[in-house]
């Protein structure tokens, strides 16, 4: 992260100070504002972290069409008895949307697209909601948010530069949207499918459950309907091995039990 930070630091001083930026009229009260961000981003608190999330949330809540009642009323029956992780209370909402994706954010929301819903059975879809609580309860999910406001510090220095107009009215857009398309890594992916695993058998689902997502979304992210979550395994070349590695953790449980 501090390596991100320093070139914005760096280009912020150069552009204050000299050369042929120096002609710029600049607006100084978005730069100090991007440079602020950008200084605060790594040492943002979980509260402060939780505080974004809610309004970023919010934000993609107003500007996104809901599924109907039947989406949410099967949403609220699969989770029921569901109302925390680390102490955040938890809360659940379906967007209508074509895309299949899902998505956990730092202050317990819980956003699930209608297709994703449409994708999976009960059992697939809450060990996908249990990889994306995997994100926020491993930190993954503070990481992301620290690197969506940092290119929101970014884009406000552009503004600050009179480059794209009204941009700070639609910095917690930049920042939503830059959270839900974050990219982790394959440990985060693996640790977050562990966790998604250990979601669905502690509240009673099929140990299978997390496989079989994954063995779908694996399927999904070579045909033509490829979408963010899908192709999220497509960008790493061992999707099918964390595929593989979920149904020999399932065998592996199962073949305990029947001990």
């Amino acid at each position: 992260m501090m390596k991100r930070i320093l070139p914005l630091l760096l280009a912020l001083q150069i552009a204050c100070g000299c050369g042929v930026l120096s002609g710029i009229n600049w607006d100084t009260g978005h730069l100090v504002n991007a440079g602020a961000k950008a200084a605060t981003a790594a040492s943002m608190t979980d509260e402060q972290i939780s505080e974004l999330c809610r309004q970023s949330v919010a934000y993609a809540d107003a500007q996104t069409p809901m599924a109907d009642a039947k989406y949410q009323q099967r949403l609220a029956k699969l989770m029921k008895g569901i109302s925390e992780i680390d102490g955040k209370p938890l809360n659940f909402k379906v967007y209508k949307s074509n895309e299949v994706n899902a998505c956990a954010y730092g202050d317990g929301s819980v956003r699930v697209n209608s297709a994703l819903m449409d994708l999976m059975d009960d059992d697939e879809l809450i060990a996908v909601i249990g990889h994306e609580l995997g994100h926020v309860h491993n930190k993954d999910s503070k990481k992301a948010m620290q690197r969506a406001y940092l290119g929101s510090a970014a884009r406000e220095a552009i503004f600050a530069a009179g480059g794209y107009g009204q941009l700070a009215g639609t910095v917690l857009g930049d920042i939503s949207e830059a959270y839900v398309n974050a990219q982790f890594s394959q440990k985060q992916e693996s640790n977050a499918d562990e966790f998604g695993f250990q979601f669905a058998i502690d509240h009673g689902h099929d140990p299978y459950s997390m496989y079989r997502s994954l063995a779908k979304l694996n399927t999904l992210s070579s045909g033509s309907q490829s979408s963010t979550l899908a192709k999220m395994f497509s960008s790493h070349p061992d999707s099918v091995k964390r595929a593989e590695k979920m149904k020999k953790k399932a065998d592996d449980y199962v073949s305990k039990q029947g001990k």
